[in-house]
């Protein structure tokens, strides 16, 4: 098989690799037919990451089950399309059985498709996928649901909704402040105003997204003026230490920042100023497994349109030639309307 390699600065190529089998009884073999990138990947092509090339890319994908172990359970090939996490979790370990599926105590730290972090696990811009614990990862995709429009399931769609959903629950009408460069961004600007928001004003230097994001509802603008007291949820994805400092600057009284973006480069904070105003901040990977679920019913409920961030649509074969590009939200296909096989 074929998995898209990483390895150098705006540059990816296919490379040979085993094709994957099923050993034991709880695997799946699954093969990406809708796959996109994170907000990271476009760090980690740009040399951002701390990490060498070369190395397989990808860690957000809808795929479909080719082939699975005889203890699998909750999918079944040929043909079940399933939304695949980005991390690697077993689902029974006593952080998996409390949510944290990020921080799975069977595999090494960080374990995740996309990056050669706690092992070598390949990556989801590959003809075919090892998923080694089937019943805890794969979540079927629901009927009706495009697998274009959710490709971002595995990552950023989901964690989306982690970043706005639970504290519009407890805090009704919340003013939500986004600070972002991404999809991130643009996901909870609609998952917020679906949910109730009050007010949702989104900052990005880029005007597509601007526009974007307007049409989701969202008052705009291009950079962030130091706000006192404005809002009770911010969520930053800039990975810039800077504007996270300006979100949690912006917030009210025991106000709330999610910080999503990836911080490779240090930076300070305004600590006594976040001291004195009682500020609750978050910076973290998100255990995305838990989430997917109430994530896809969102999706599935017609409040919200994820499929405007697609920026493209492209075929699977472009992907090293396209992907080095700078699109918003880029999905390379296969036909997900027959299962697909092994080049």
């Amino acid at each position: 098989m074929r998995e898209l390699t990483y390895t150098g600065r705006w540059t990816a190529e296919w490379r040979e690799a085993p094709d994957p089998k099923v050993r034991f009884a709880g695997e799946a073999i699954v093969a990406p037919v809708a796959a996109t990138t994170c907000d990271v990947d476009s760090a980690i092509l740009a040399g951002h990451g701390f990490i060498a090339p070369p190395f397989a890319l990808g860690h957000e994908c809808v795929a479909r089950v080719l082939d699975i172990g005889d203890a699998v359970t909750t999918v079944a090939p040929p043909g079940d399309l399933v939304v695949v996490p980005w991390s690697i979790n077993c689902g029974t370990c006593d952080n998996c059985r409390t949510g944290l599926t990020a921080h799975c105590t069977s595999v090494p730290h960080m374990a995740m498709y996309g990056a050669p972090i706690g092992g070598s696990w390949g990556g989801l811009f590959s003809d075919l996928v090892h998923v080694p614990y089937a019943n805890a990862m794969l979540v079927p995709l629901p009927t009706g649901l495009d697998p274009i429009a959710m490709a971002s399931a595995s990552d950023n769609w989901s964690l989306s909704w982690r970043l706005v959903a639970p504290h519009l629950k407890s805090r009704p009408g919340a003013r939500v402040l986004v600070v972002a460069r991404g999809s991130i961004g643009l996901y909870v600007c609609d998952i917020a105003r679906a949910l109730g928001a009050s007010d949702v004003l989104y900052v990005d230097p880029d005007p597509e997204h601007r526009k974007l994001a307007e049409s989701y509802g969202a008052r705009t603008a291009e950079t962030l003026e130091p706000i006192r007291h404005g809002f009770d949820l911010a969520v930053e994805a800039t990975g810039r230490a800077v504007q996270l400092a300006l979100a949690v600057n912006s917030l009210a009284p025991e106000g709330i920042c999610e910080s999503a973006g990836n911080h490779f480069r240090p930076g300070e904070l305004p600590l006594l100023d976040m001291y004195l105003t009682g500020v609750t901040l978050r910076i973290a990977r998100d255990n995305v497994r838990t989430h997917i679920p109430d994530a896809l019913d969102l999706a599935a409920s017609g409040t919200v349109a994820p499929e405007r961030v697609v920026s493209h649509v492209l075929n699977w074969d472009q992907l090293p030639d396209t992907l080095p590009e700078k699109h918003l939200k880029p999905v390379f296909v296969r036909d997900f309307t027959a299962p697909p096989t092994a080049p």
